[in-house]
């Protein structure tokens, strides 16, 4: 009689598997899911800084000395603390310790044609957005902004 060869996993093996792959989602789910969570809060704060670009946005097409005029800070909420406008059209976003410790920044800054925009001067092409300033982790920002 020839010998019967074994033809794919015993229980034993499966249950080995079973267990490794638990162990391992059980330890990074958790890690994965805070950093998410973080992420969506700074996109909610990016979210409230959508009016500022647009003030700065119209004062600079306009040709305004100050690009923050016309700007009302939003109201404060449990991720974002604070969103501010400078006379340069430098937007700061303050975070919230729900966010990352220490009340982290990030800054958008109003570039054309790769140069920071000049109060005063008129702009009549396309403003970019560089949010490489401040002081929150890169493993925090949105992609643009790494």
């Amino acid at each position: 009689m020839p010998k019967q060869t074994q033809a794919g996993f015993s229980l034993i093996e499966m249950m080995i598997v079973v267990a490794i792959v638990g162990i391992l989602a059980a330890v990074a789910m958790p890690v994965y899911l805070s950093d998410y969570m973080a992420r969506s809060r700074v996109t909610e704060g990016l979210a409230m800084a959508a009016l500022a670009k647009t003030v700065v946005a119209e004062n600079a097409f306009n040709g305004n000395a100050d690009f923050s005029a016309g700007f009302v800070a939003p109201t404060a909420t449990v991720n974002t603390s604070s969103v501010a406008v400078s006379s340069a059209g430098l937007i700061t976003l303050t975070f919230t310790a729900k966010v990352a410790s220490g009340s982290p920044t990030l800054t958008l800054q109003p570039q054309v044609g790769g140069v920071n925009l000049v109060a005063g001067t008129a702009v009549s092409d396309r403003i970019n957005w560089v949010c490489s300033g401040g002081t929150l982790a890169a493993k925090l920002r949105p992609a643009e902004c790494r």
